[in-house]
This record gives structure tokens, C-alpha cells and sequence, in this order.
């Protein structure tokens, strides 16, 4: 996704299934550790290019890892670098946060996306984003 769709994009990757069917064109399957069940279960969405047809990112924590081998864990490899990822450290199920502590993973997950919409806001020249980053700014924190 653009920059300034990925907010859209991953607001609705809470979903398991929804990160899993990202998955459809992921090149590890049953013989490996890192199915496409398992990447979803970490957080992870399949976000290839042409030259890296490997590349996962987290819905949550943005972190994107490539050059999977077949014997990675997809959680053990998320947590050793991004240890402070709010999915990672929710012990309960998306489906039975409560309101509250949903809105506090949201107000994080927020944050996180604000720093990156900043550094794509220096890296272009487009006014839109910056545009959003102000009014994102402006209105959650």
C-alpha cells in the first residue's frame, strides 16, 4: 500500500483471516515454519515487491522483515525486533479486549503511524500527506 493509504489498509488487519489471505502468494508453505497461519498469527501481512517476494510487515508496529528461511518463527523474529510491539505484548485475544484497552492499542498504533507518515512527509515533496500528518496530529494527540 501507499503511505497514505496504509492507515486504511491496516486498521482492518486486527483480523487474523484478513492478515492471513495477504498471504496467498507467500513462497514458504506446509513444510516450513513460516506458513502463511503462522506469519498471520504474528501480526504479520505479505507485502512483496518484484525483488523481495518475501517481505512481511506487521500491521501494528510497521516493522517489515525479508529473507525469511524455511526455519524461522515468525513470533520469535518479531520479538527480537520489535520487542515493544503492542501486538506482541497483548496476552489477551483481539476478541476479548475491552472498548478501553482497544483504545489504547489504537492511540499506539497511531502513534507509530504519525512517525512514519513524518519521515515520508520529509522524504516528498507532496503536500497531502503532510497535510495529514497535521490534521492526524491535531486530532488524536
Amino acid at each position: 500500500p501507499e503511505p497514505t493509504n496504509v492507515f486504511y489498509f491496516y486498521d482492518k488487519m486486527y483480523s487474523q483471516d484478513l492478515r492471513e489471505q495477504s498471504f496467498a502468494g507467500w513462497p514458504f508453505r506446509e513444510a516450513c515454519n513460516c506458513t502463511p497461519e503462522k506469519m498471520a498469527r504474528a501480526g504479520f501481512v505479505h507485502c512483496p515487491s518484484e525483488n523481495e517476494p518475501d517481505v512481511a510487515c506487521c500491521f501494528f508496529c510497521l516493522i517489515e522483515l525479508e529473507g525469511w528461511e524455511p526455519d524461522d518463527d515468525p513470533w520469535t523474529e518479531h520479538l527480537k525486533r520489535s520487542p515493544n510491539c503492542g501486538f506482541l505484548t497483548t496476552k489477551k485475544d483481539f476478541t476479548e479486549i475491552t472498548v478501553a484497552e482497544f483504545y489504547q492499542l489504537e492511540k499506539e498504533r497511531l502513534k507509530i503511524y504519525l512517525v512514519s507518515f513524518r519521515i515520508f512527509c520529509v522524504l516528498s515533496d507532496k503536500v497531502r500527506p503532510k497535510c495529514l500528518c497535521s490534521i492526524l496530529t491535531i486530532m488524536y494527540f
